[in-house]
């Protein structure tokens, strides 16, 4: 598959953001550790080896451990600076360091959106899942930074003519539920959970992103620095787009989660067609107490 992000560069920019560590810019982290709980709340079953995947902090894992569900925890990361010192994987973030069938749970939050190649990394984790393995993760879907992507569109095309690519895209989430289903996962779920934060301008998102590490990584990005009268004429665009009375302005970030099991024979399975024992025919009569013609 053609790569879309500059993996390097990511990591890069990861690790500022890290040594950097800016106060309250960990909400959608902390946000989707919160949703992580409350899921694995419901699952009624414990795991002997769990991994968190790419999480960039301890989260994920610090989630799994308080859970009480899961025996041994593996963290994995792109970069040991991400591990900080304590045990764990570095890997790729589009591979997975296990054998097949050797761990029970995958978790991974807000790091899809960066991966050259979902659907190849969805089939390895299916496949280092053990039967009735469970994969839950989240990632910025589309809807994600709509208000940004329309106001530096809009700017540069007045500015200069044209438009450079300076947000990512984001995975829809129908697109998300098929890919479940093409990597082989049994019961795939997948749902959206819309977060609308509210900035006194522009530059406030730009900050947030920046300490994220999650500025533009595409490979395809104009190589030229973005200009002030470009960011200031986009702050201009957006705050007269998407403002509230109060003068604040609002940036969306769309959360999807996935999730699914490894295939086992004990699951549920649909019904073959014809295999029911009911006649729906029947039963509509019996409701209406109408008899249908012969």
């Amino acid at each position: 598959m053609q790569p879309i992000f500059d993996a390097e560069l990511t990591i890069r920019r990861k690790r500022r953001a890290l040594a950097a560590a800016m106060p309250g810019a960990s909400f959608l982290m902390d946000r989707a550790a919160e949703d992580l709980a409350d899921r694995l709340a419901t699952v009624e079953r414990r795991f002997d080896h769990a991994a968190a995947l790419f999480s960039l902090t301890p989260a994920a894992a610090d989630v799994l451990a308080a859970s009480g569900k899961v025996a041994k925890v593996t963290r994995v990361e792109t970069d040991s600076a991400f591990l900080a010192g304590g045990d764990g994987l570095v890997s790729p973030l589009d591979r997975m360091p296990f054998e097949p069938e050797s761990i029970d749970l995958a978790v991974s939050l807000l790091s899809f959106q960066e991966a050259n190649d979902i659907p190849g990394l969805l089939i390895q984790i299916r496949r280092a899942l053990r039967p009735d393995g469970l994969v839950l993760a989240a990632f910025a879907g589309s809807g994600t930074l709509t208000e940004l992507r329309e106001s530096l569109l809009a700017a540069e095309t007045e500015i200069s003519g044209g438009a450079s690519p300076r947000v990512i895209p984001f995975t829809d989430i129908r697109d998300a539920g098929a890919l479940l289903q093409r990597a082989g996962f049994a019961l795939p779920v997948a749902d959206v959970e819309t977060i609308t934060v509210r900035y006194e301008s522009m530059f406030g998102l730009l900050r947030d992103l920046r300490a994220m590490g999650a500025t533009n990584a595409l490979l395809d990005r104009s190589r030229k620095p973005a200009t002030r009268r470009l960011f200031a004429r986009a702050a201009e665009i957006y705050a007269e787009r998407f403002s509230d009375p109060d003068g604040r302005v609002r940036a969306t970030f769309a959360l999807v989660w996935l999730s699914g099991w490894a295939p086992h024979a004990s699951q549920q399975k649909p019904l073959q067609p014809g295999s029911g024992q009911v006649s729906l025919t029947k039963v509509l009569e019996e409701k209406s107490g109408k008899p249908k013609p012969d």
